[in-house]
C-alpha cells in the first residue's frame, strides 16, 4: 500500500447513472454534478433519497468500484470482460485503493465524499455472470459515499485527498492512502 502526502493518485475512468426505473441499464455521462447530502444531480431514484426507518437523509449517495477489481473478477469467472456501467457503480476508477480510503474524505473533481463503508453487492450480480455476487463480498465490490461538499466530477478527473476541509484534522490527510503496490 502507498502512502502518499498531498498528491493525487488514481482517477475517474467512467461515469453513470441510474435510471428512474430500477433494473434498467444505467446511462453513461462524462460529468456529474453531486450535491452535498443528496447525491447525483440526476441520478433518477438514487437523487436526495431518506432512510425509511429514519426518514433523515441517506449517505448511501455515490458508488464507487476500480476498474481493476471489475477485471480481476471477470479474470476469475472465466469472462470476457465487463463494460462500463455492467457492475452498476455510480463511479468506475482506476489507480486508486479504493476500500482502503472507507474513513476519510477524498476529493475527485471539485467535490469531496466521504468514504464510509463497502459497497455490497446484489443479486442482479449474477445476472451478469454466475458467481460474480459471491466474488464481490468482502469488501470486493468498492465503496459508498457520501457527498460532503458540492461540486462537478469527470471522466478523467484526479482522485486525492481532500486538503483545506473543515474539522478535518491534519494527521488524517497526510495519511491518506492511496493507490496499489
Amino acid at each position: 500500500m502507498a502512502y502518499v502526502l498531498g498528491m493525487a493518485t488514481g482517477k475517474v475512468v467512467s461515469l453513470h447513472l441510474h435510471p428512474a426505473e430500477p433494473g434498467a441499464p444505467l446511462s453513461t455521462v462524462d460529468l456529474v454534478e453531486v450535491v452535498a447530502g443528496k447525491g447525483i444531480r440526476g441520478n433518477g431514484r438514487m437523487f436526495d433519497r431518506v432512510s425509511r426507518r429514519t426518514g433523515q437523509p441517506t449517505k448511501r449517495q455515490v458508488s464507487l468500484i476500480e476498474r481493476e477489481q471489475i477485471a480481476e473478477h471477470a479474470e476469475a469467472l472465466g469472462h470476457p470482460g465487463f463494460t462500463p456501467g455492467d457492475v452498476r457503480s455510480n463511479i468506475e476508477t482506476e489507480g486508486a485503493d479504493l476500500v482502503a480510503l472507507i474513513g476519510q474524505q477524498v476529493r475527485i473533481g471539485s467535490a469531496v465524499l466521504l468514504f464510509y463503508e463497502p459497497r455490497t453487492p446484489c443479486h442482479k450480480m449474477d445476472a451478469l455472470a454466475q458467481g460474480l455476487r459471491e466474488r464481490m463480498e468482502n469488501g470486493r465490490h468498492g465503496v459508498m459515499a457520501q457527498v460532503v461538499e458540492s461540486g462537478e466530477i469527470r471522466v478523467g478527473d484526479a482522485i486525492g485527498p481532500a486538503h483545506n476541509v473543515p474539522n478535518a484534522s491534519p494527521r488524517r490527510r497526510c495519511r491518506c492512502r492511496l493507490g496499489r503496490n
